[in-house]
């Protein structure tokens, strides 16, 4: 006892097992929010009493005299150095996919199935939030549906363009997706921050005339890119390159690395457009070597075995994770039958909010 509490093999700090106390007095019943401050937790903690049955552990804390109640179970899997940090947004945490493992296409689920509880919304949900993609056949095909699809899962992320936007040539376009022009392989509004989570494009009107989406999972990519050329992975996931756009009502700009790492060095993040990135501002020694790395990951990016192709169908709503999955799609002609997507932006946390409610609940 004292500073530390042995419990069977665990050697826990009293201060960490005192903050981790969940009783009402110490976290909120509804919310399990916190209802003391750090400054209120004492740096001089310790136990002066331990008591153990079955799976209940039962420490008396001192200078508070409080006593707080642990599950063991609990105590195995979270106490310090036991649990990962926590990041599911990571590569370790999802699951990672190349074209040969979309064979059949991405994962499907019909706007009924989506619409109804049960089951089946909660496993395509699951596999949107580890996939990175979904697609939902039968929306209806009519204007700001796409709004609704996102309403299953999450909120709507309003931006310039508004709370949705219309993918189709105009006569005077701000933007290259808004022209018949192929657009390479993109993540969206880089030069936002933070950048939109989740993209969603519905199909109301297709083209006989080209406009193939093209779907890569980034992570894959990057995995690829770390296993082949090592020096370009440390250089992308290092070096922070800016990215802009303006028209006549808005200018935006926000810097970033290609590859987003978190402190276990996972890649969680990709971040990556060819129309908007601006050249690096680096030492003159490194611009060579940057440009270098660029044209490897582009090069990755390129194979054909990354790339899972995809013709939109009216009705047909593509939904995937901005921040990881790239997308492009093949130059078309506008004419009778004139492609015309919306599209609209929601943020992850909606959708991861979602699928760990459901988890809760037990729908899956």
């Amino acid at each position: 006892m004292g500073a530390t509490v042995v419990v069977g093999d665990l050697e826990i700090s009293a201060l960490w097992l005192r903050d981790s106390c969940i009783c009402n007095e110490c976290r909120h019943a509804g919310s399990g929010q916190r209802l003391r401050s750090v400054l209120e937790l004492d740096p001089s903690t310790s136990a002066t009493a331990v008591a153990i049955d079955g799976d209940s552990v039962r420490v008396m804390f001192s200078p508070d005299d409080h006593a707080g109640v642990f599950s063991l179970e609990w105590l195995r899997v979270n106490a310090p150095g036991r649990a990962p940090v926590f990041d599911d947004r990571s590569e370790r945490g999802r699951t990672p996919w190349r074209a040969a493992d979309m064979a059949d296409g991405p994962p499907t689920v019909s706007w009924s199935q989506l619409l109804a509880a049960g089951p089946t919304r909660a496993i395509a949900l699951g596999r949107l939030f580890d996939l990175g993609l979904l697609l939902v056949r039968g929306v209806p095909t009519q204007a700001g549906q796409v709004l609704d699809v996102v309403r299953t899962f999450g909120f709507v992320r309003t931006t310039n363009y508004g709370d949705l936007f219309d993918v189709r040539v105009e006569p005077q376009p701000t933007n290259l997706a808004f022209t018949g022009r192929a657009i390479g392989p993109h993540t969206d509004n880089p030069y936002r921050e933070p950048v939109p989570g989740i993209q969603l494009l519905h199909c109301l009107t297709s083209s006989a005339n080209g406009g193939e989406n093209v779907l890569i999972d980034g992570f894959s990519a990057a995995a690829m890119l770390r296993a082949e050329d090592r020096a370009a992975y440390e250089l992308l996931a290092t070096t922070r390159l800016t990215f802009a756009f303006e028209d006549a009502g808005t200018v935006l700009r926000a810097t970033g690395t290609t590859l987003e790492v978190n402190a276990d060095g996972d890649v969680r993040g990709i971040r990556w457009n060819d129309r908007s990135v601006q050249p690096p501002q680096v030492a003159a020694d490194r611009v060579d070597d940057v440009y270098a790395a660029l044209r490897s990951f582009a090069a990755i990016l390129a194979r054909p075995d990354l790339r899972v192709h995809l013709t939109l169908a009216p009705g047909d709503c593509i939904v995937f994770d901005n921040t990881r999955i790239l997308h492009a799609r093949t130059a078309f002609t506008d004419g009778a039958g004139a492609r015309h997507l919306q599209g609209c932006y929601a943020d992850l946390d909606g959708l991861a909010s979602t699928v760990a409610v459901l988890e809760r609940t037990g729908a899956r």
